[in-house]
């Protein structure tokens, strides 16, 4: 159970870490942005700090009581950063080094979910020296094509023929890491926000286009967000879903779980965030808003999973 409590003193003084290098140093910018400002407008003694190393400096240096960690990507949300502040012994918000580090490799976040009997789309893990051609037949079109260590849809290309697989290979392959071919689901789109083990209620998202990609994420205007989702029994089970695959993948504290509901109304898991984007576009900001959770209140009840690290209970 996460500790509770009214007074900022409480925090002591906070890193904001944000930035990175990662390909989504943009939006963590952004994120960590709204968030210092929610936190100082709560009375948190909360500062930015852009980057790992400046981080860790500052820490050692005894700058800083604990962290608020909203480093998308690689480096801050792959397990590297959370075993540096382990080490540290400096409380951080968010999954710890396992959830941290086996989310972010999407290829075995689904092997697990596999062996516990949670549902995901058929897949393939290949090298870009692999045979493509090959992998895609075994998955069948439509297929997606993604880096299996990015987030925010970066890398990812839907491909409906084989004339589509050469260029979403050469995308797909500037970044590092194994590719992951998926079975494309037709059907629509959920995430669901868990929020110190509870999930938040599910959003459908309309994108105008034919595809949720990044634009769509961070730029454009005229994306839906339906919360809930679903309906009735449809809706708890989606929620529950979300909890059990978050807990599956080791994940703790705050994160986001995505999944696709085919026309069948089946769902099937893509992927869990253990730093999701805290944006004005950002999704787990809206599901949380959706039962009475202001953007402040929720970033305060972020910040209050660090003290289950202080207490040695995650």
């Amino acid at each position: 159970m996460t500790s509770r409590t009214t007074d900022p003193r409480r925090f002591g003084r906070v890193a904001v870490a944000l930035g990175g290098t990662s390909a989504e140093r943009e939006v963590s910018l952004d994120s960590g942005r709204n968030v210092l400002e929610a936190l100082r407008a709560r009375g948190v003694d909360a500062h930015p700090v852009d980057g790992i190393p400046a981080l860790l400096d500052a820490l050692r240096a005894g700058h800083y009581a604990r962290v608020f960690n909203i480093l998308h990507g690689r480096g801050g949300e792959d397990g590297m950063l959370q075993g540096a502040l382990d080490a540290l012994r400096v409380p951080y918000t968010g999954s710890g080094v396992l959830g941290s580090a086996l989310a972010m490799d999407k290829v075995r976040t689904k092997q697990v979910w596999q062996a516990v009997g949670l549902p995901t789309p058929r897949y393939a893990k290949v090298s870009a020296d692999d045979d493509i051609a090959a992998a895609i037949a075994g998955i069948g079109f439509p297929a997606i094509v993604k880096p299996s260590h990015e987030g925010s849809s970066v890398g990812i290309t839907r491909v409906f023929a084989q004339a589509d697989v050469a260029a979403a290979v050469e995308h797909a392959a500037r970044y590092d890491g194994e590719l992951l071919i998926e079975q494309l689901i037709e059907g629509d789109e959920l995430t669901v926000g868990v929020l110190e083990g509870e999930a938040l209620p599910s959003i459908r998202i309309v994108p105008k286009g034919a595809f949720y990609d990044y634009h769509a994420k961070y730029v454009a205007e005229d994306t839906q967000y339906l919360c809930p989702g679903l309906d009735g029994e449809a809706e708890a089970a989606i929620r529950a879903l979300a909890v059990k695959a978050f807990e599956a993948a080791g994940c703790s504290g705050w994160g986001r779980v995505d999944v696709m509901r085919d026309r069948s109304g089946a769902n099937f898991l893509l992927e869990v965030n253990t730093t999701p984007g805290m944006t004005s576009h950002s999704l787990v900001p809206k599901a949380a808003r959706a039962v009475g959770i202001a953007f402040e209140d929720l970033c305060w009840r972020i910040l209050e999973t660090s003290f289950a690290r202080e207490d040695g209970a995650a």
